[in-house]
């Protein structure tokens, strides 16, 4: 008993607190960076601290010298490379991801996937490809600015007539914003992710592309094979059926309501989900 008194001290109890905070902000940075350049970036700074550590104990100063130059620039440099995944970081941080949310529906945004389910399965079956984009809560002006400005309502038959072949506005992305269309033919940023498989062209790559530097929700239609795909937050979800991309719309558009569970019940919560 007198053991177990000692472990359980307030002391202890702060230290566990800050291994945790510190192994969440560990696993949410390797997830920011998953199949991003930053990844390769990494281990080029790996192998030049290996070069310092080596130099330091055989003796090489001038080796030693120039490593220590390139570590106290780097972080310049850092900056400077890093800066899409810095973005997506402080984006992440500012939609307040340590949250947990309560979704409500909405009858807006019902209607709103009801025309898109019917845009997507015209499109889906007669093979058309088909790039929509919906902002969420970052902004995406510059992106807009790129496009050719509808403010339509959406409409199933808007999308698809949009997106017919040889048509002016049938190349580049339909951006959705405030359940209205903002633009057509809109240039989305590409993807330069080594995990995208090869046999997917360039819809999907300005697709993952806008889901690493914001978090809208886009809707990828092959023209190839039909194959419906969503990306969000960095994640590309192939070959979605009717009821799975449904669903998956539901739970991205209905509006949201922040509950009030603490941070430490939050995190207990993530740990619990790493770990199964």
């Amino acid at each position: 008993m007198q053991v177990l008194a000692t472990l359980l001290t307030w002391r202890n109890f702060i230290n566990l607190i800050d291994i945790l905070v510190i192994w969440l902000v560990i696993y949410e940075l390797m997830v920011l960076l998953k199949g991003t350049r930053a990844v390769q970036l990494f281990k080029g700074i790996l192998i030049i601290i290996i070069i310092k550590v080596v130099s330091w104990y055989v003796g090489l100063s001038t080796v030693s010298w120039v490593m220590d130059q390139v570590i106290n620039w780097g972080v310049i440099a850092m900056v400077i490379i890093f800066q899409p995944e810095i973005r997506r970081g402080l984006e992440h941080l500012g939609r307040g991801t340590m949250l947990t949310r309560n979704r409500v529906a909405n009858e807006k945004e019902e209607e709103l996937i009801k025309q898109l389910d019917q845009a997507i399965q015209y499109m889906s079956k007669r093979r058309i490809g088909a790039l929509i984009s919906i902002q969420m809560e970052t902004g995406l002006e510059e992106y807009i600015e790129t496009g050719i400005p509808l403010d339509a309502n959406v409409t199933g038959a808007l999308l698809i007539n949009t997106f017919i072949p040889n048509t002016p506005l049938h190349d580049g992305a339909v951006i959705i914003k405030n359940n209205r269309i903002a633009v057509a033919a809109a240039y989305l940023p590409l993807s330069d992710s080594k995990l995208i498989p090869k046999e997917l062209g360039t819809r999907h790559r300005a697709a993952v592309g806008i889901s690493e530097v914001t978090d809208a929700l886009t809707i990828v239609i092959s023209e190839e094979t039909g194959e419906v795909s969503i990306t969000k937050d960095n994640e590309l979800l192939r070959n979605m059926t009717q009821k799975n991309y449904l669903k998956f719309l539901r739970a991205q558009l209905y509006k949201e309501e922040e509950s009030n569970k603490n941070l430490f019940t939050d995190l207990l919560t993530r740990l619990k989900g790493v770990g199964k």
